[in-house]
């Protein structure tokens, strides 16, 4: 029984397609297909060795920890900003606001925004301020 090879594997096939735009690394799909392209165009009479194959995977597993990892420090860090800025509630700051005056006020609250923290005052207009337009805290 003769094993056909899928053309879209092949060579030609993936340098006649356009390049995508956007990031320049090569995530874990890209590594698959790459993988995958290597082992459907080996030759027959010499495959992979094992120990290769044994290299290759390694390397996959750890780009896929060090992806794993990147995810959750990213929510580490947004979480800290948030339980770091939560120390403010309750003390007074002087802030800049539109026309660049100086007005004080007390935080209410605390948020993080599109990765910006962002603190709500205790005023009658219920201003919200960023932490770059704090300039004292008492």
């Amino acid at each position: 029984m003769a094993t056909t090879i899928d053309s879209s594997y092949l060579l030609t096939s993936t340098q006649n397609q356009p390049k995508k735009t956007g990031s320049s690394s090569l995530g874990k799909d890209d590594f698959l297909k790459i993988l995958m392209t290597q082992l459907q165009n080996q030759d027959p009479l010499n495959p992979l060795q094992d120990k290769d194959f044994i290299a290759q995977m390694a390397t996959f597993s750890t780009l896929e920890q060090m992806t794993n990892l990147g995810a959750t420090m990213d929510k580490f860090v947004k979480q800290n900003q948030l339980l770091e800025a939560s120390a403010l509630i309750g003390k007074t700051v002087t802030y800049q606001n539109d026309q660049q005056q100086e007005q004080s006020a007390r935080i209410k609250s605390v948020s993080v925004k599109d990765g910006n923290v962002l603190y709500q005052l205790d005023d009658a207009d219920k201003t919200t301020v960023a932490a770059a337009q704090i300039t004292k805290i008492e």
